[in-house]
C-alpha cells in the first residue's frame, strides 16, 4: 500500500512539474526549415525581433527567420509597439509629453493621453491615415530611484532621471544582464535644468551664497537676520528624499560644504507643491529646479570674491551657473521598437530643441552670445582678478 501511495505522489509531482514547465516556456521559436527550435518565456517583441528568456540566457531573435508557436506569441497584424518609461515626475509630466506631441505632429500621428492614476498614464499614437494605434508610450512618473528600480526589475525600457546612475545601480544592472550602463548609447542628456534657491516674492532677501544656503539646510543658520532679512525663523522646503532632484541638491549644495540636511525640513512629493508652499510663506526658503520655480523668486548666488550669478537659460546652458542639473534618459542594451528609436532620434533634432525650450527647459542648441550680452562674465572676471590675473591678461581676454 505504501508503495502504491508513493508511486501516486511521484506521478502527481511529475505531472505538476510538467505543467509548470509548459506554462513557463510560453513560446517556441522554430526556423523555417524546422531544424532549429528555441523555447522560453517571451520578454518582448518590437515588431521585428523577439526577446526571449531561455535556458541559455536572454536572446534576441529576428522574427523574419522563425515561426512562433505557443500562448505567448504576439499578434503580428497589426503590431502595436509598447514602450515603458519610468522615473522623474518633472520629466514625465512636462518634458516628455511635450516631446511626444511634437514627434506625433511631425510624423502624421495623433497623440492621445489616457490617465490611469496620479502617477501612471499612457500616450497612444494613432496613425492619421488609417486611424490605427501604432504605439503606446506608458509612463510611471514618480522619481529617479523608482525609475532605476523598475529598470532593474525589467518593468521599464527607459529611465527618466535628474541624476546620474549610482555605481551600485550600474553593478546591479550589469548583473541583471542589462549591459554596461556607462557605455556608449546607454544614456543621453535630454535637456538641462538647474538647482535654484527660491523664496516668496514678499521676502526682501535677494541673494545668498552657496555656503550659507548649505548652512541653512543643515540647521546651522535658522534666522533670516543672518541672511540680511527680517528677524524671523527660516522655514525649509525640499523635494522628497527619493527624487533625483533631492539627490542632485545633496550632491551639489550639501556635499561641497561637507554638511548634512537637518531633520527640520518639509518635504514635497511634487515640485508644484513645493513652489506653492514657498510662494505662500514669506519666511520660507526652498530649493527646487529652475523649470519648476513657478510663482517663487529665485535668489541670486553670491560668492566670497564678489561675483554674483543669476540662473537663466543662457547661464545654465553655458554652465556659468554652478548648480546645473542635466536631465538624463537611460536605456539598457536591448533593441527598442522602431517607433521608439525614431522618437529617440527626434529628441536630438533642432525641432525637439524648440519643443524643449517652449516647455520651460534649457535646450542644447549651440548659440553665439554677443560680447555686449556678456557683462556678467566680464564683471566677474574683473572682480576676481588678483596677482595671478594681471591687467594685461584681462586686456588680452577682451581682445580675444
Amino acid at each position: 500500500m505504501i508503495t502504491i501511495i508513493r508511486a501516486a505522489v511521484l506521478a502527481a509531482l511529475f505531472l505538476c512539474s510538467a505543467t509548470l514547465s509548459a506554462w513557463a516556456q510560453d513560446v517556441a521559436l522554430s526556423s523555417r526549415d524546422g531544424k532549429i527550435e528555441l523555447s522560453g518565456t517571451l520578454l518582448g517583441f518590437d515588431g521585428e525581433f523577439y526577446r526571449v528568456e531561455t535556458e541559455y540566457g536572454e536572446l534576441t531573435v529576428d522574427s523574419t527567420g522563425v515561426q512562433c508557436e505557443g500562448p505567448g506569441c504576439p499578434n503580428l497584424d497589426p503590431f502595436v509597439a509598447e514602450l515603458q518609461l519610468s522615473g522623474s515626475a518633472t520629466m514625465g509630466e512636462v518634458l516628455m509629453p511635450a516631446l511626444i506631441d511634437g514627434f506625433a505632429q511631425r510624423n502624421g500621428y495623433t497623440a492621445v493621453r489616457e490617465d490611469e492614476d496620479e502617477h501612471r498614464f499612457t500616450y497612444r499614437l494613432i496613425d492619421e491615415k488609417n486611424e490605427q494605434t501604432v504605439a503606446l508610450f506608458m509612463f510611471r512618473a514618480s522619481n529617479s530611484d523608482e525609475g532605476f528600480a523598475d529598470l532593474l526589475a525589467d518593468e521599464a525600457d527607459i529611465v527618466m532621471s535628474l541624476r546620474e546612475m549610482r555605481p551600485e545601480e550600474r553593478v546591479r544592472a550589469r548583473e541583471a544582464g542589462l549591459g554596461d550602463m556607462t557605455g556608449l548609447n546607454r544614456s543621453r542628456v535630454l535637456s538641462l535644468d538647474a538647482v535654484v534657491p527660491v523664496v516668496s516674492a514678499s521676502n526682501p532677501v535677494k541673494q545668498i551664497s552657496p555656503l550659507m544656503l548649505a548652512r541653512a539646510f543643515a540647521g546651522k543658520v535658522t534666522n533670516w537676520q543672518a541672511l540680511g532679512g527680517p528677524d524671523a525663523p527660516i522655514d525649509l522646503h525640499l523635494p522628497d528624499t527619493s527624487s533625483g532632484l533631492a539627490q542632485a541638491i545633496s550632491d551639489q549644495v550639501m556635499r561641497p560644504a561637507t554638511l548634512k540636511f537637518t531633520d527640520n525640513i518639509t518635504r514635497h512629493a511634487r515640485p508644484a507643491d513645493l513652489a506653492e508652499a514657498v510662494a505662500n510663506d514669506s519666511f520660507a526658503l526652498g530649493i527646487t529646479s529652475y523649470a519648476e520655480q513657478r510663482d517663487t523668486d529665485v535668489l541670486t548666488l553670491s560668492g566670497s570674491c564678489g561675483f554674483a550669478l543669476d540662473a537663466s537659460r543662457r547661464t545654465i546652458k553655458t554652465e556659468d551657473y554652478p548648480l546645473t542639473a542635466p536631465m538624463f534618459l537611460y536605456f539598457p542594451a536591448r533593441r527598442l521598437p522602431q517607433v521608439a528609436r525614431e522618437f529617440l532620434a527626434f529628441t536630438r533634432s533642432p525641432a525637439a530643441q524648440i519643443v524643449i525650450r517652449r516647455a520651460g527647459f534649457v535646450d542644447q542648441t549651440p548659440e553665439e552670445i554677443p560680447v555686449e550680452d556678456q557683462g556678467n562674465r566680464f564683471t566677474n572676471a574683473i572682480a576676481v582678478a588678483g596677482p595671478e590675473i594681471t591687467l594685461e591678461e584681462l586686456q588680452r581676454m577682451n581682445a580675444a
